[in-house]
């Protein structure tokens, strides 16, 4: 697992063990097994934003707290330069970019984020999280599935859907796509 993901999981078990919070109790809120949430603490299994996203409202914390180390300052307006927002990437095959990260009390967590294409025969993960999102293709082609439906969104083409439903992404024609991200 790369370097940012062993900087989550350190961040983690130290606001768990600061606010003296029972590994057993955020494993069940995140409703995976307290083997894989340790794993997640080591730095040795992905985090997924949805659970961290679930950590921080149970922290009572920003999820930028978890994602990059620090806390958002600004409450009037954060603005983000083109190719300049907080990068985080989980896994190989996406990367985010935080497009509000220094924005204090924000209500919608915007991602400018990247899908590369898998090679031949490997899968990418379901995953789901509370809430609703937003995506707005930006560039490449999308295909993404909800539940059992499969769609493809070309440049200019976006959706929006309960993020509670099992979903995931794929990158068309063999090339990286690029989409906006709205989670809610």
């Amino acid at each position: 697992m790369n370097e940012q993901i062993k900087q989550i999981g350190e961040r983690l078990r130290g606001l768990r063990e600061v606010l003296d919070i029972p590994a057993e109790e955020v494993a069940q809120l995140c409703d995976i097994s307290l083997e894989h949430y340790l794993k997640i603490e080591d730095g040795q299994a992905d985090p997924s934003v949805y659970r961290l996203s679930k950590i921080a409202k149970r922290y009572g914390i920003s999820l930028d707290v978890l994602l990059f180390g620090e806390e958002p300052r600004m409450s009037s307006y954060f603005l983000t330069r083109k190719d300049q927002g907080l990068s985080v990437e989980r896994r190989k095959e996406y990367k985010y970019q935080s497009l509000a990260s220094g924005f204090r009390g924000r209500q919608v967590n915007p991602f400018m984020t990247q899908v590369d294409p898998l090679p031949e025969g490997e899968k990418y993960n379901k995953n789901s999280h509370d809430g609703q999102e937003f995506d707005y293709v930006v560039e490449g082609r999308l295909e993404i599935t909800i539940g059992d439906k499969v769609m493809e969104l070309a440049e200019g083409d976006s959706i929006y859907f309960d993020a509670s439903q099992p979903h995931c992404m794929r990158a068309l024609g063999g090339r990286p796509v690029k989409f906006l991200a709205i989670i809610i």
